[in-house]
């Protein structure tokens, strides 16, 4: 886990103002909800994992908890970038606010961009949800490692092949601890993962 919250695209920051409190208040809801369950939140050794997105409108773009926000109790508005293009061939992402977007970001937007109906992406860490989903959802390649061209490449090879858009849940091999959930809204996916999530107990 030495490498996670690094950002590993080109990033083309442009730093700006804090986005809208309108827009951020469903973010903020359920970042709290999830950093409360331990599936965001901080390693031992100091390092932050998990982060949330939702759809900006129509198109493609997003509003992201920023890279290295995980360990943090709560966001605020300062927290939070606007994701407006993805390049994967390029590895390169668009994005502006007071912080640079999360290091998973490019994952994030490939479930937007394949599947228009998505208005919420969660991302958390979990070993044992991340061990009873393994291969038992569907799961990225092994050789994906987290936010990079080849895991987002990985994602949408899933969701044209797999029954990813009904289950709405994968599981990233190549990053251990790793899952994502989604839905037509946050709260959707919130409980898609807490399907699987409850059932550990």
């Amino acid at each position: 886990m030495t490498d996670e919250g690094y950002v590993k695209f080109q990033a083309d920051w442009q730093p700006g103002p804090l986005l809208p409190s309108e827009a951020l208040e469903e973010l903020t809801y359920w970042r709290q909800r999830l950093y409360a369950l331990g599936l965001i939140g901080t390693y031992d050794n100091g390092t932050g994992y998990g982060n949330i997105s939702r759809r900006d409108g129509k198109g493609e773009q997003f509003i992201i908890s920023g890279s290295a926000t995980g360990n943090f109790p709560e966001l605020t508005a300062a927290h939070y970038a606007l994701v407006t293009e993805v390049k994967v061939e390029a590895n390169t992402l668009i994005c502006q606010g007071p912080v640079i977007a999360s290091s998973e970001s490019m994952s994030h937007a490939m479930v937007y961009r394949e599947l228009p109906w998505v208005g919420g992406v969660i991302h958390v860490h979990h070993l044992g949800l991340w061990e009873a989903l393994l291969h038992r959802a569907p799961t990225t390649d092994a050789s994906a490692t987290y936010g990079s061209p080849e895991m987002a490449r990985s994602i949408v090879h899933l969701i044209r092949t797999t029954d990813l858009a009904e289950r709405r849940i994968f599981v990233m091999e190549g990053h251990r601890e790793g899952v994502f959930s989604f839905g037509a809204t946050l709260a959707e996916a919130f409980e898609v993962l807490m399907q699987d999530f409850r059932a550990l107990k």
